[in-house]
């Protein structure tokens, strides 16, 4: 194996147990015991673990509902991803089990019934979970049993369209949700609560840390703006030369990149320009030479 193969493997490796790691410490310290389920094959087995009462490890469900899953994977679809998910999924699984063996309480055992509150402990949840689903979704695509079934159908069914598959997961197990811890609406917002708030993480996660603003600004003066730009914001400009269609007029457009943090300073600067037109949108994701070398 090349040393870029076998530095690649590691950093799979480390990728799939540390976004293992966070999920199943959301769920030991915020969802397992406290009356709510999250989504796709996970909630199932959630759902399982409340009805068995405990009679079957939580664990162990996870691993029955979701490793068959990803060996069909694995055979089907991609080896090296399959076996990726499946260790994801036994250290998602058995991470609550290291917690519990070292005696470290969940959330609603540590607080005493005046200070717990489920609605904080699904909103723990979605944060921490949907973060270690978004490192698993930017790394590999997948995060779940959800995707695997996904894959598999789209394998043999290439004509089916498989984007509803996560919403019939999710929707499933809200509405089994209502029915087993109850009959009550409670846990079905705090089921909904929980996945909403994973899925604007993965979102966030997915957008990327080093997000930006693009500038697009028209100008008759490319040579003072753009030199303004560099030296207040040293954030590189492109000059394009462009024809107003309107005015029948040659010119220049600048373009930057910019930080979020930039925006006002940027508009101070345009100010100083009243014949310059200029518009911007987000930039999920900047990558080379974002800040301009001194």
């Amino acid at each position: 194996m090349k040393k870029k193969d076998l530095t690649n493997l590691i950093v799979d490796l480390l990728c799939a147990i540390t976004a293992g790691a966070i999920v199943g410490t959301a769920y030991h310290f915020f969802q397992n015991s406290n009356g709510f389920a999250p989504g796709g094959v996970g909630g199932l087995a959630t759902i399982t673990h409340h009805l068995l009462e405990d009679k079957i490890s939580w664990s162990i469900l996870m691993i029955a509902f979701n490793l068959p899953i990803f060996v069909l994977v694995s055979a089907f679809i991609n080896k090296k991803l399959g076996a990726i998910l499946s260790l994801y999924m036994v250290v998602q699984s058995f991470i609550p089990r290291l917690y519990e063996a070292i005696g470290v309480l969940p959330y609603s055992l540590a607080n005493n019934q005046e200070d717990f509150n489920i609605v904080f402990a699904c909103i723990a949840t979605g944060v921490i979970s949907g973060f270690g689903f978004s490192l698993m979704l930017k790394q590999f695509g997948a995060s779940g049993g959800t995707y695997g079934i996904s894959a598999l159908i789209k394998k043999f069914k290439p004509e089916k369209n498989i984007a509803y598959v996560s919403f019939v997961m999710d929707t499933s197990v809200v509405l089994i949700a209502f029915f087993v811890y109850g009959m009550k609406i409670t846990p079905v917002i705090c089921t909904l609560l929980n996945l909403f708030i994973a899925n604007v993480i993965v979102d966030h996660g997915l957008s990327g840390i080093r997000n930006g603003y693009k500038f697009e600004i028209i100008t008759n003066h490319p040579d003072e703006l753009s030199k303004e730009l560099l030296t207040r914001l040293h954030h590189g400009v492109t000059e394009i030369r462009v024809h107003g269609m309107y005015s029948d007029t040659d010119k220049y457009m600048l373009v930057c990149i910019i930080n979020k943090r930039q925006i006002g300073v940027m508009m101070k600067i345009l100010k100083n320009y009243p014949d310059t037109f200029a518009s911007f949108e987000k930039v999920n994701e900047v990558f080379g030479n974002f800040k301009r070398r001194a």
